[in-house]
């Protein structure tokens, strides 16, 4: 069993759809050393956010989601995104944090979004190494290769990045301010660099068909996972969606709560019919571009492709 992720393949005739869960992770590493409570640490979950996508693999896609959790390192950031002061000696590789790093959220997180330290220590080198080698980069590299081999089967992939936010912004956010009220759901597609803008329509028209509010790009754009394996003008698409937890969820206890059920039936839904337009839009791709990809709906087909790993220069 793969500490860093669990990787569910179809269960029915494969499709062109790769879904990934990158923060419901709760098997907390005993080397963690963290000087907040667990019930703390755990407001930083996506919690379940696994599980309302657990249908993906009855409709074709592949499911990846993470089982640390995001606080330990992030598995939805650059390995660039380095907070110096977090760490005991000066860190030996290329280092250009982000605003997530400035807000306190970069690749290793120094504080949760209620302003509390994480760590009352320093961590060493090689302790942020592990946390790379053992967790992130087999993530991030099993998101990567499970989008190449639906794209080499397909000739082209959907991505759907699954998180879920908080009802309500915190002084930590990227509003800057807490308190704001957010919608039901937030689509981002890093201002459409990321997927085809008519692949973002889809999502927000199908889950506005279901009575749910939504909003594109704000707050939330999308960051590492949806910016690092896309290419829409080469067929690779790739959808950040946040759901948000008053849906289902009692952020206090995280506890599910009454409305899980039809939130995870309606994700469900959802799903279905996002396959059947990745399906769709694969083959006008395969068209335009004289492709001629198998489609013989073998989900356990091989190509006997020596899939080597070409690490991301960011």
């Amino acid at each position: 069993m793969n500490p860093a992720f669990t990787l569910v393949k179809p269960t029915a005739a494969r499709v062109p759809l790769v879904l990934d869960s990158p923060h419901s992770g709760t098997q907390y590493p005993q080397d963690f050393q963290a000087a907040v409570p667990r019930d703390l640490l755990r407001q930083a979950e996506d919690t379940f956010v696994d599980e309302l996508y657990d249908s993906g693999p009855a409709a074709g896609a592949t499911l990846i989601a993470a089982r640390f959790p995001r606080s330990y390192i992030d598995p939805n950031r650059s390995l660039l995104d380095i907070d110096a002061s977090l760490i005991d000696a000066p860190w030996p590789g290329p280092a250009v944090p982000s605003r997530k790093t400035q807000l306190g959220c970069g690749l290793i997180w120094r504080l949760l979004d209620s302003g509390e330290s994480i760590y009352s220590r320093k961590l060493s080198v090689e302790e942020v190494k592990h946390r790379i080698v053992r967790y992130h980069q087999p993530y991030q590299r099993a998101v990567k290769d499970a989008l190449d081999e639906a794209f080499d089967h397909f000739g082209a992939v959907w991505h759907i990045n699954c998180h879920s936010m908080s009802a309500l912004s915190s002084s930590m956010s990227e509003e800057g301010r807490a308190g704001n009220a957010r919608a039901d759901f937030v689509l981002g597609d890093r201002d459409g660099t990321t997927c085809e803008r008519a692949f973002t329509a889809f999502v927000a028209d199908t889950l506005k068909g279901m009575g749910y509010s939504v909003k594109i790009n704000d707050p939330y754009k999308g960051v590492e996972l949806v910016r690092a394996f896309s290419d829409p003008a080469a067929g690779r698409h790739s959808l950040q969606v946040e759901v948000n937890r008053r849906l289902y969820l009692d952020e206090r206890t995280r506890d599910k709560t009454a409305g899980f059920a039809k939130l995870q039936k309606d994700i469900a839904a959802l799903v279905t019919k996002v396959a059947a337009y990745a399906t769709q839009r694969s083959h006008e791709c395969a068209h335009a571009h004289g492709h001629h990809h198998h489609h013989d709906h073998d989900h356990d087909h091989d190509h006997g492709h020596d899939h080597k790993h070409h690490d991301h220069k960011h």
